[in-house]
This record gives structure tokens, C-alpha cells and sequence, in this order.
């Protein structure tokens, strides 16, 4: 190939959470940093595509189109078996790559998707007015609008992090409404206020919090941990009408006109790998066989010499291999990749990034996944 340039093929917008106010903020960060290849990929959502398309061309940027789902693995949940989830055995995270702009589902496929992201958004629903029933009882003084929190905090698609950032945003209103003044992010935040709104949190999730009340992603990820998740005061169990099968997930990607995607988590902070993929020979042939051809890796989460194994071998074993970082938390980083120790990706890595980003695009534009005619495409857009 004549030339590489930096991808990030993975970036949620607020279609479902994302840190990115819109998706202008997404993409001027992106052309600041000189990334020319850039794939949305949403929870259960393409609806972001038209605007991600034309700010792309706005900007002279290339756009991959994603969307992300939860599947469920039975088989691997009744064997105790972790997947891409750490902490749920079975449940499966999916990403479908390469699909098609404008939007081609339909039928049955665009049903099943309706129909599971209506069934999350409702979970969220139930967990918001537990929630309120929490505030209640702790006499917080406020409860949360559902109807607002829907109108103003999201695209269509809700998630816990919803919740986390509207429960925030209520509590600093409170302290505004009694006269204390709080700026978020911590310029001009007075001692008094501070402790003030640290002992609300304290009261309100039953421990102090960790993070300094001027840390919006700290406190935001904190108020999530203590109250929405298992365990939490407001915790909702998901229903199994949540999480289709993964054969199911793979179809409707495959109605979108997308590749089937699987999201390695490969080395965690502790080296350690989940059950499914610590044996990766295993996991590339169980993939195979499952028609799953394309695989992606999380950067920020891996150490350089995992994921350059990693994605080498499957970059060998005939796989589409995609780097992305997400930004579907409330933590603003960098839209240029990087490993979790290092500031940049090596050579290696950016060219196996490259070479998957150039056989995606080849694929959305109907030309199979060939990575040279993906590269003409991407750089005719320059």
C-alpha cells in the first residue's frame, strides 16, 4: 500500500452515549488530529449515519458505518463461559462493520432491532423510576423528568449512562437553585459547595465517592457503579427479551449489508484474559465457523506487545482487523489511537488498522472486502 492514514473505526455518538456533545465534536477532533478514516458505531442505532456521512464530507474525512448489539451465547452461559463480558458469562458484545449508507433494513431484521433497543430503552425507564423512588427516601429534593431526560440527554437510544449524567445535572441544579454557585469542571467551585455536594453523594450512594465532585466523569461513572449497576439501590435486571442470539445479532448485521464483527477484549489491567478468548487459536476458529470475519480491539484497553499478537495472528488467519476507541463514557480522550502504555500505536499496528479500514470500505461500496480497492476509494476521497 502507498500510504497509511490514521483510523479510529469504533466511535459512539450521542445516537446512544457518547463524551461528544454531537457529532461535529466528534469529527472536528478527528480532523484536528489528522484520523482520515472515522466509523460511527452506535448501540442498536444507525440513525446517526446521514449527519456522520455529511459532516465526513464536510470535512474530508472517510466514513465507515457501524452499529453495536448485546447478544446472548446460551451455551456459554450455561457452561459458566465469559465472552467479551467480564462479568456475565454468555453475554456477547457484537459490532456490525461495513453497512450499508442509506440505510437498507427492513422487514423482519428491522423489527427484531426495533424491538430489542425498545426493550432496553424500557429497562432504562423502569431503572429511572426506581431510581426516583430512591431519591425519595433519601429526601434529595428533586426526582428526575424521564420525559426531559429523554428530550434532552438522548437521540432515541437510552442507556444507564443516561441516568448517571442526568442525576449529576440534577444535583448541581439543586445547589445552583439554593444560591450556591458550582461550575462544573471545577473554575470557581468554592470549598463549601464542594463538600457540600460530596456529602449529597455520600448520602445519596450510601459510601463517599472517590472522585472529586469537579471530576464530571469520575462522579458520573461513580454514581453508575453505586446505584444503576447489580447490587445498586436502583439496579433493574435486564429481561431476556434484552439479548437476541448471537446467530440472530449476526443476520440483522448481515440484512444492514454489514460483516458480522467480534470485539476482542484481549489483556485486562491485570493480564488476564476472558474464558473465551485466552485460548486465541480456539477463538479464531470458533469465530470461523460461526461466520464471523471481521474482529476489533479497543485500543486504550491493551498493552502493545498483546495486541500486536493479537491482531497479527488474526490479521493472518484471513480476518478484517479494526482498531477503535469508543468514547461511549462521560472521559473525553484522544481520537488517534493508542495502546494502554504507550501514547501511540506502532507502525504495525497503524498498517494492520489501515488494511482493515481499506477492506471495510471496499465492502460498504459493494466491492467484497478487497483491501486495495478500499485504499483507491479512501484516498480518491482526499
Amino acid at each position: 500500500m502507498s500510504m497509511i492514514f490514521d483510523v479510529n473505526a469504533h466511535l459512539h455518538t450521542p445516537y446512544s452515549f457518547s463524551a461528544f456533545d454531537d457529532v461535529a465534536q466528534a469529527l472536528d477532533m478527528a480532523a484536528e488530529e489528522n484520523v482520515k478514516v472515522v466509523g460511527i458505531n452506535d448501540f442498536y442505532s444507525m440513525d446517526g449515519y446521514r449527519e456522520w456521512h455529511d459532516g465526513c464530507a464536510r470535512r474530508g474525512l472517510y466514513p465507515l458505518f457501524g452499529m453495536e448489539m448485546i447478544a446472548l451465547n446460551a451455551d456459554a452461559q450455561r457452561a459458566g463461559m465469559r465472552v467479551n463480558d467480564p462479568n456475565n458469562p454468555g453475554r456477547t458484545y457484537l459490532s456490525g462493520k461495513g453497512l450499508a449508507y442509506p440505510v437498507i433494513l427492513s422487514g423482519r431484521e428491522a423489527e427484531q432491532l426495533r424491538a430489542v433497543r425498545e426493550e432496553s430503552n424500557r429497562q432504562v425507564a423502569f431503572m429511572c423510576a426506581k431510581l426516583n423512588e430512591v431519591l425519595d427516601a433519601r429526601k434529595a429534593g428533586f426526582r428526575l423528568d424521564y420525559d426531559e431526560l429523554v428530550r434532552t440527554l438522548t437521540r432515541g437510544s437510552l442507556r444507564e449512562r443516561h441516568l448517571a449524567k442526568a442525576l449529576r445535572l440534577a444535583a448541581e441544579k439543586m445547589y445552583e437553585v439554593r444560591g450556591e454557585r458550582l461550575e462544573v469542571m471545577g473554575e470557581g467551585l468554592e470549598g463549601k459547595q464542594a463538600d457540600e455536594l460530596a456529602g449529597f453523594y455520600e448520602h445519596l450512594c450510601g459510601k463517599p465517592l472517590k472522585s472529586d465532585v469537579t471530576d464530571v466523569a469520575g462522579v458520573e461513572n461513580e454514581l453508575r457503579s453505586y446505584l444503576l449497576k447489580a447490587g445498586g439501590a436502583a439496579f433493574v435486571p435486564e429481561e431476556p427479551a434484552a439479548f437476541l442470539p448471537v446467530e440472530t445479532v449476526c443476520a440483522i448485521i448481515r440484512a444492514a449489508g454489514g460483516i458480522p464483527t467480534y470485539p476482542f477484549l484481549a489483556d485486562d489491567a491485570k493480564g488476564g484474559f476472558t474464558d473465551f478468548e485466552g485460548d486465541l487459536m480456539r477463538a479464531a476458529d470458533t469465530l470461523r465457523r460461526r461466520g464471523i470475519p471481521s474482529v476489533e480491539f479497543i485500543t486504550t484497553r491493551n498493552t502493545t506487545p498483546v495486541l500486536e499478537q493479537y491482531a497479527g495472528y488474526l490479521e493472518d488467519e484471513g480476518f478484517i482487523v479494526t482498531f477503535g476507541s469508543e468514547h461511549n463514557t462521560p472521559a473525553m480522550e484522544p481520537i488517534r489511537l493508542r495502546t494502554r502504555d504507550a501514547e501511540s500505536l506502532t507502525d504495525k499496528l497503524r498498517a494492520i488498522n489501515w488494511r482493515g479500514a481499506c477492506r471495510i470500505a471496499a465492502h460498504q461500496a459493494g466491492l467484497g472486502a478487497d483491501a486495495a480497492a478500499g485504499e483507491r476509494l479512501i484516498l480518491n476521497e482526499k
